[in-house]
């Protein structure tokens, strides 16, 4: 039976899939057609959702999990069985390490084939493979339930702290017949999917107490802390407290990044030198030197974090004061005996200030250079004075260096408008992750690519032109991984293994498909390409030529890479 022909008296799996969707504002579906799910989406657009369809499973995830962390709702992605399961698995999996809510819904092969391993078309056991890497998994075996399934995807998505869901959607399901009386009332409507969790009060005057004592005090932003869209109480309780600042690169923006409490560019200094540290949606992970080393200096620190998860405390270092709540309510119980707060002293602040102006001194130097070909600081002081001159641009990021740098020279003004490789590092996020912020928000979008991570996503550019996405994608082109310089020491024709082809035109590309393509070596074209670009408000490609001997191995990772620097065998 096709959805074409269906009694008026009963519905199906198809349509009870749109309906329970629709039914809760979830009316975007990232995804890529095929068996067994391709009516499903056809489906979905003649009922009034947008379908984008992506040209691989893994950008579609990418762009349904920065929608989630944009919206607090889960985004949704739909795939094929088996290979394009997998392949959106990573989103997936990277939605829950980063904790974005993302439903990952998959057809699938039915379970007695399964369960009998038959060999059936693309059959794998997508349930079980699915629940290591997500925060839940789900099966619907009958269309009565798909209704209650999908509530339970959507609570478990974005309760507590948030993260990725998968749903499994045997092929048979979606052909499965009911009254459309029965399938009516068996739509849920998920009511308080994410209620607020206030923090113990003796928590948070333990937190305050140790505030109060504290001589050099830090708040640490993390993405969490700009995902709770807890701003104003936020931006409040530091300027309240008038404590230095230190965001994560996706929490860039929460405050504006020239405000005069932000230390950023006294990263070092003030981490190493901080006695007491507040944790704000913010994990002392691998991106914080997991709280000990020499990063955090030689006295120990009296951490103060706030965590909706009460296991993420003590992960790595003893936590003083956990405060567990959302963020929001933990924020707003700690203003409410702001006032009692001592400010910093004058010596801490003062200290902080001249190591800001040292570094920024010593950076602007670099910045102010035009060599041609590009450095990376030179043509990312072009891309940091536009972004300032259109602050409602959001802004992707991903690279080695190109990220590197990027975090640290350009400024974010706003919240939610930065987002990158996060808490996995993983490249590939890039054209996801832009197609998602465009399509959420409706603004333009600039993605700063290094050439080598555009690779993983870079046939989506077909993807922006076919929607008309307001997406403008710079590829610094260096002509390899983290550098085009070398050579096969043997010899051989074949290139090194991180060598690029030489001069690569990245802009033919997008021309290919009907967008714009730039191709610029100096600071002065770049800024012209990247205005008009974002002007047009149209699919645009600069490829932008950076000296190929810039950049260092593995950007700031070298201590990750034990081959870095390895010499050569005797």
């Amino acid at each position: 039976m096709t959805t074409d022909n269906l009694n008026p008296h009963l519905t199906d799996g198809f349509h009870l899939v749109i309906d329970a969707l629709k039914a809760n504002d979830l009316n975007t579906i990232f995804g890529l057609v095929g068996i067994p799910i391709t009516d499903l989406c056809r489906l979905a657009q003649a009922e009034g959702m947008h379908f984008i369809g992506f040209r691989h499973e893994q950008n579609a995830g990418n762009a349904a999990a920065i929608s989630g962390y944009m919206t607090q709702k889960p985004g949704i992605c739909l795939t094929v069985s088996a290979p394009g399961f997998l392949n959106g698995l990573t989103a997936l999996a990277n939605a829950t390490v980063n904790c974005f809510p993302m439903i990952l819904i998959s057809g699938s092969s039915e379970r007695e084939i399964v369960d009998l391993q038959q060999g059936d078309y693309e059959e794998m056991d997508q349930l079980n493979a699915a629940k290591p890497y997500c925060k839940a998994a789900y099966r619907i075996n009958k269309a009565e339930d798909i209704g209650i399934g999908i509530a339970r995807a959507i609570r478990a998505a974005v309760s507590g702290r948030p993260g990725g869901v998968y749903l499994d959607l045997p092929a048979q399901l979606l052909s499965q017949t009911i009254t459309a009386e029965h399938g009516k009332k068996s739509i849920v409507r998920v009511v308080d999917p994410v209620p607020r969790q206030i923090p113990a009060q003796d928590a948070v005057k333990r937190a305050m107490d140790i505030l109060k004592g504290a001589k050099r005090p830090l708040i640490l932003l993390g993405k969490g802390a700009a995902y709770a869209q807890a701003d104003a109480d936020i931006r409040a309780l530091v300027e309240q407290s008038g404590i230095p600042y230190l965001p994560m690169s996706m929490a860039k923006g929460l405050l504006p990044d020239n405000h005069p409490q932000s230390a950023s560019a006294a990263r070092s200094y003030v981490l190493a030198e901080a006695d007491v540290v507040l944790l704000i949606g913010a994990r002392l992970n691998w991106l914080l030197a997991h709280g000990k080393g020499k990063t955090w200096g030689k006295e120990p620190k009296r951490f103060i974090q706030i965590d909706i998860s009460p296991t993420e405390v003590d992960s790595n270092v003893a936590i003083e004061a956990p405060v567990i709540g959302d963020i929001g309510s933990c924020v707003n119980a700690l203003l409410a005996d702001i006032a009692s707060l001592p400010k910093p002293s004058a010596e801490w602040i003062g200290a902080i200030a001249e190591r800001k102006e040292k570094n920024m001194k010593k950076m602007g130097l670099t910045l102010d250079e035009a060599p041609s070909p590009m450095h990376f600081h030179s043509a990312l002081r072009v891309i940091r004075d536009v972004i300032k001159k259109n602050p409602d641009v959001n802004l992707v990021n991903e690279g080695a260096n190109t990220l590197d740098y990027c975090r640290a020279i350009v400024d974010m003004y706003k919240p939610r408008k930065r987002f990158d490789s996060g808490t996995w590092g993983i490249m590939g996020i890039g054209m996801g992750y832009a197609i998602g912020a465009a399509v959420t928000s409706g603004l333009p979008v600039v993605a700063v690519e290094g050439d080598s991570a555009f690779g993983f996503s870079g046939m989506e550019v077909e993807t922006i032109c076919r929607y008309k996405l307001p997406i403008t994608v710079v590829v610094f082109n260096n002509n390899g991984v983290y550098r085009g310089t070398d050579v096969n020491p043997t010899g051989h024709h074949h290139a090194a293994p991180t060598v690029f082809v030489k001069n690569a035109r990245y802009d033919k590309m997008i021309e290919a498909f009907g967008g714009k393509g730039y191709h610029v070596t100096s600071t002065d074209q770049l800024e012209a390409a990247l205005t008009e670009a974002i002007a047009a408000g149209k699919p645009a490609l600069i490829n932008a030529v950076i000296d190929e001997t810039a950049g260092t191995e593995s950007g700031r990772l070298t201590n990750l890479n034990p081959a870095a620097g390895a010499t050569k065998k005797a």
